[in-house]
């Protein structure tokens, strides 16, 4: 699929025609917000396909809030030259988008949103006769707007300059497979399951994404969704986590907040996930 641009009046106003033009939600989002922020980034939206559908289509945490949280990552990146308070930022507005997306569904799951098992032929036909398909079209046009506002919200707190060390697993990821500065900001927000949520894993998505990027940057204008990167990922690591993909499954534990998580990353948590994961061929 072509790269795509869009007019201002196509960005929060216009969700329903970025969802058309990208073909996938997480794209969607991501697209969205980057057009707000000025700095679009077709091919790291493009490598996103492979978070819609809550991470592969898995059903985990709704696409449309990975590819919102990379976006509000890479401002993050571009408004705070401390790294501990990017990573801060990042999962605040992460959080500030999750907080707005579920006041306006009432979950965060795509599962529970789509009513669908993606790997499922017959219930991913129902998916779009049953009018759920346009339940995510239509949301897509209503909650854009909400989005930016609660990642703008996210960004622009003040309370969020760390004394301490403030890490996320998924940074952690992405600079062992040698993700630049700013890619390693973009994925903060996915920490201890998208924004400390303890959902889908956050580490996971960041690799799937960067494993994805790398493709996208090889291969030009097709659809990331199902690149042989991505799924191979995936599978290493269902193997890695004994066939477990939720965070709070892997640690055994809830994260309240950045320093409890930071803490459990300084204690060597998921370490040896994390290592392996970042070496999956």
């Amino acid at each position: 699929m072509d790269s795509f641009k869009t007019s201002t009046r196509d960005g929060p106003k216009d969700g329903r025609k970025v969802f058309l033009k990208s073909g996938t939600c997480s794209r969607t989002f991501f697209h969205i917000l980057n057009h707000e922020f000025g700095h679009i980034k077709p091919t790291e939206e493009r490598a996103s396909d492979t978070l819609a559908g809550g991470i592969m289509q898995e059903g985990h945490q709704c696409g449309m809030l990975w590819g919102a949280s990379l976006a509000a990552g890479a401002e993050a990146y571009r408004r705070f030259e401390n790294r501990d308070q990017a990573i801060a930022v990042a999962i605040l507005a992460t959080q500030k988008i999750m907080e707005s997306f579920k006041e306006r569904e009432g979950t965060i799951n795509c599962r529970e949103i789509t009513h669908c098992d993606f790997s499922n032929k017959w219930s991913m036909a129902k998916y779009f006769v049953s009018g759920r398909f346009l339940h995510c079209y239509n949301l897509a046009q209503h909650w854009a707007p909400e989005a930016v506002n609660a990642a703008l919200k996210g960004l622009s707190d003040d309370s969020t300059n760390p004394s301490e060390p403030c890490l996320s697993c998924a940074t952690e990821v992405a600079k062992k497979m040698g993700a630049n500065e700013e890619e390693s900001i973009m994925v903060a927000g996915f920490a201890g399951g998208l924004g400390l949520s303890s959902g889908g894993c956050g580490a996971l998505a960041a690799a799937i994404w960067l494993k994805s990027l790398t493709w996208c940057n090889d291969v030009p204008q097709k659809m990331a969704m199902n690149n042989p990167h991505a799924q191979e990922t995936l599978s290493a690591f269902y193997q890695l986590s004994n066939s477990e993909l939720l965070c709070s499954k892997i640690t055994g534990r809830k994260f309240e907040t950045n320093a409890a998580h930071t803490r459990y990353i300084q204690n060597a948590g998921c370490a040896q996930l994390i290592q392996n994961l970042a070496h999956i061929k």
